[in-house]
């Protein structure tokens, strides 16, 4: 009898993942571990680099862990959401999975091209 090799959807990924705000300029990726591994496994660290080349800040204040289980994602923001952390009160809430670049307010594409391309795609039309 064999097995199926599991991998998370994006979906999944994003429930088991913690945005952390107010991060301060000190903190690394190896900090962050350490403050939210009693929480559950975790599968990655990311902080984000500030992509100004003026800018003196190592990272852009903000940073997301992701778990092995969306469990452990949320007792993290249950017991770390306002919590002190290198001298500053960071914020822990669940991450928000980012849109599309071409999809929503933030587009570049028009709007009433959204709705003529989704139109074609569900109904197999055009417009």
């Amino acid at each position: 009898m064999g097995f199926a090799l599991l991998e998370m959807t994006d979906s999944a990924r994003w429930k088991a993942t913690v945005y952390v705000g107010g991060v301060a300029s000190a903190v690394t990726q190896a900090n962050l571990h350490d403050a939210f591994i009693p929480f559950g496994e975790i599968a990655d660290v990311s902080l984000p680099k500030n992509e100004n080349p003026k800018s003196t800040e190592p990272h852009r204040g903000f940073a997301y862990v992701e778990y092995e289980d969306a469990e452990d994602a949320r007792e993290a923001i249950d017991n770390m959401d306002q919590a002190e952390f290198f001298g500053r009160v960071i914020k822990v809430s669940a991450a928000k999975a980012p849109k599309r670049a071409d999809e929503g307010l933030g587009s570049k594409t028009a709007l009433w091209q959204q709705v003529r391309l989704i139109a074609r795609t569900l109904v197999g039309t055009t417009c």
